[in-house]
């Protein structure tokens, strides 16, 4: 098995299930293992810090063994020793794609219910031991429909929450070309259980004209506030043309009702940026930092037929920007030498402190067998970077 290269990350040792033990040789701490054979492969993480300081982290299942189409299953697990070990809480019927989050207290989960979904909120008092279950308009049902997304951020700024989305009612229902980038926002002090305290934008359908007609999709946006002020939704851009990757800047108007797009001035080179990525500003650096599967030059040659940037996953790079545009690397912290069947990607993270706390989607060889490819991924692992300001 080839050398796992691993840069100012502390691994912390699981203790239960005897994870640590069976995968020590994967990196960080091994929070859920979903063998390939199983056809079923780990997506979607998401990872919060409840008021008490203990982490809640959650995944979805999918693959052709799983029931992403029907109603995806959404496992959450609970740490309570700062992610040294974990234990499973809780398991969801009908949440795919879906985004932790904690407000005024209280520990909640947004997303559809399955591949292309209906979105549902639900809400746990008890830490994610048991959720409430949508059923109607006024306990959890918010848009009815066809709709795509990620596990995003939901942000809180200027007395709203924030939480981008796709529509996938677009008007050639293929992937990447069926989305429309939107964002929906509630009042901080609206029952967030209710669909009439939710705001959906106007969508912004694709435009095969963009790129010279390279564009093939844009998805999984970033809410994100620029040092302007102006409200951002930085979205994933898939080109599969080159290996010069870039992200958009959708611009949000004051309201939150609008989206605007420059095709002229809105796409960035952004290493990464055929991935999903998550963006946060840290106000006592006065950087936006950024995790992304970038590609370094020393793997652009290795396999002429791979072209797509969106099939390189085995960089885990750390980035950082003081205006959204101009982006520098700061550490490589995951790597390995195999491109195909080793990942590290869809990561939610979280600041604390002085350090960083990074729940990753990890294909990675089980001490037997690799994953089926570096999408398709069979580890869930847990990892923390120290001092991250200082790297």
């Amino acid at each position: 098995m080839q050398r796992f290269f691993f840069l100012y990350v502390v691994l912390l040792l699981a203790h239960t299930d005897g994870l640590a033990q069976r995968f020590s040789h994967v990196p960080g701490t091994v929070v859920h293992y979903q063998p390939a054979s199983t056809q079923k492969y780990i997506g979607s993480p998401s990872l919060v810090i409840l008021p008490n300081g203990d982490y809640v982290a959650s995944h979805d299942f999918f693959g052709p063994q799983s029931s992403e189409w029907q109603q995806a299953v959404t496992t959450i697990y609970r740490s309570k020793d700062k992610g040294r070990s974990w234990k499973k809480a809780s398991e969801i019927n009908g949440a795919f794609w879906s985004s932790l989050f904690v407000h005024k207290g209280e520990l909640f989960l947004l997303g559809p219910d399955r591949h292309h979904g209906t979105v549902l909120i639900r809400k746990s008092l008890d830490g994610g031991k048991s959720w409430t279950k949508p059923t109607n308009k006024e306990n959890g049902v918010l848009l009815t429909g066809e709709f795509h997304c990620a596990p995003m951020p939901v942000v809180e700024y200027n007395g709203r929450l924030w939480r981008p989305m796709e529509t996938a009612h677009g008007p050639v229902l293929k992937w990447g070309e069926r989305y429309g980038a939107m964002v929906m926002s509630a009042p901080i002090d609206a029952d967030l259980m209710n669909a009439k305290s939710w705001q959906a934008s106007t969508p912004l359908f694709f435009d095969k004209s963009y790129l010279n007609g390279n564009f093939t999709g844009w998805l999984e946006g970033n809410f994100v506030v620029g040092p302007d002020k102006q409200m951002w939704n930085m979205l994933r851009v898939d080109d599969k043309t080159t290996l010069d990757e870039k992200a958009a800047m959708v611009k949000i108007s004051a309201d939150g009702k609008e989206l605007s797009f420059d095709p002229t001035q809105g796409f960035i080179p952004f290493d990464g940026g055929s991935k999903k990525f998550v963006i946060k500003y840290d106000p006592e650096s006065g950087y936006y930092y950024t995790l992304t599967n970038s590609i370094p030059e020393r793997y652009r040659n290795v396999d002429p037929k791979r072209t797509n940037p969106a099939n390189y996953r085995n960089v885990l790079m750390l980035r950082k920007s003081k205006d959204l545009q101009n982006w520098q690397d700061v550490k490589v912290i995951l790597e390995h030498k195999d491109v195909a069947n080793h990942g590290f990607q869809y990561v939610d993270w979280l600041f604390e402190g002085n350090d960083l706390i990074v729940l990753c989607r990890t294909a990675y060889n089980d001490g037997k067998v690799d994953a089926k490819n570096n999408h398709d991924a069979n580890f869930l692992t847990f990892h923390r970077i120290e001092g991250f300001r200082k790297l």
